[in-house]
């Protein structure tokens, strides 16, 4: 009987699966993607905000010759990470549902080939991402081909007219890029000034960029209708705005799919989706299912960062184990 199944391969699932080994409980992973999934989804020359040791675990070093890792840097660092400690890792099998049966779990999963089939344990931890499910705004034209809820690179949208949806870090670092490939760039954005979580070294350039007219900025704005040559832009004082247009990049954030959790019989905060759970062991409503990392935040997913979500696993491995891990 395997002690701890854990669902979802990204950071907070590695360190879980590490903190769990630690201390002699048997631990494995399954993703229905591939290893820390929601990295790979990141845009593909972004670099962290956070330095490289606040996005460690497992006690191995993530050496970088810059403080602030890239994309690709992560991603090499968290394989580095499950081949360091032999992690017991399944991609590409998905969770469809979790059972109780007396003192033990039945997960029924399926693998990317269709094939169905179930894995039991003494416990189970959700450590599911949020990449997979984007904020749609719910506007028309928001199903078309030319509207994408993710960037990767600027490349193919050299030269188009992209209007960006959204004044975070990925909507600012994506106009950044667009201009650099010749796009002209329109950012559209509901508040009153771009969020204030802008990277400090990014904020300047950007203004500068709208100040030198290569962005156009419209704030307290906002996206009423996609049409496939031109979109629609109305402003909070009703103004209404027709400009022409390639694509349209929506970078409004993404959620956490709790479906899973809610199926299992966890019970959730009606108002802020959240799960209930101990935050001394990340142990859910249910006993024996515990949530880390993202999935166990309400409807602001920034409110659990890897920074942050890392140390579920050792509440949780420590709760199981009874004792701290052995230096």
């Amino acid at each position: 009987m395997l002690d701890v199944l854990i669902i979802g391969a990204g950071p907070c699932g590695l360190s879980t699966a590490i903190e769990c080994q630690k201390r002699g409980l048997s631990a494995e992973l399954i993703d229905k993607h591939n290893l820390v999934h929601s990295i790979y989804l990141y845009p593909t020359h972004m670099q962290f905000f956070s330095t490289a040791e606040m996005l460690e675990i497992g006690d191995v070093p993530f050496a970088l010759s810059n403080d602030k890792p890239y994309r690709d840097e992560a991603l090499a660092y968290y394989r580095r990470v499950a081949e360091h400690y032999q992690l017991a890792i399944t991609p590409y099998e998905e969770a469809l549902s979790i059972q109780k049966q007396g003192d033990s779990f039945i997960v029924s999963t399926r693998k990317r080939n269709g094939t169905e089939g179930t894995r039991t344990a003494r416990n189970v931890v959700i450590s599911t991402g949020y990449f997979d499910h984007p904020n749609y705004i719910g506007i028309p034209g928001e199903d078309l081909d030319k509207v994408s809820h993710y960037f990767r690179e600027a490349h193919p949208y050299a030269g188009m007219n992209t209007v960006i949806i959204g004044g975070s870090n990925s909507a600012v670092d994506a106009a950044m890029e667009l201009v650099r490939v010749g796009a002209k760039v329109s950012v559209v954005y509901r508040g009153s000034e771009i969020s204030p979580n802008i990277k400090p070294w990014v904020r300047p350039l950007f203004e500068g960029m709208v100040h030198k007219g290569k962005i156009a900025l419209h704030l307290e704005s906002s996206v009423t209708d996609i049409q496939e040559a031109q979109v629609t832009i109305s402003s909070l004082s009703g103004k209404e705005q027709i400009i022409e247009n390639d694509f349209v990049l929506a970078l409004t954030g993404f959620r956490p799919d709790r479906q899973l959790l809610a199926s299992s019989g966890v019970k959730l905060d009606e108002e802020m989706e959240k799960p209930r759970f101990n935050p001394d062991t990340m142990e859910t409503t249910v006993p024996g299912l515990f949530v880390a990392g993202v999935i166990a935040s309400g409807r602001n997913a920034n409110e659990v960062f890897i920074e942050t979500g890392r140390y579920h696993g050792r509440l949780i491995a420590e709760h199981l184990a009874g004792h701290p891990a052995e230096s």
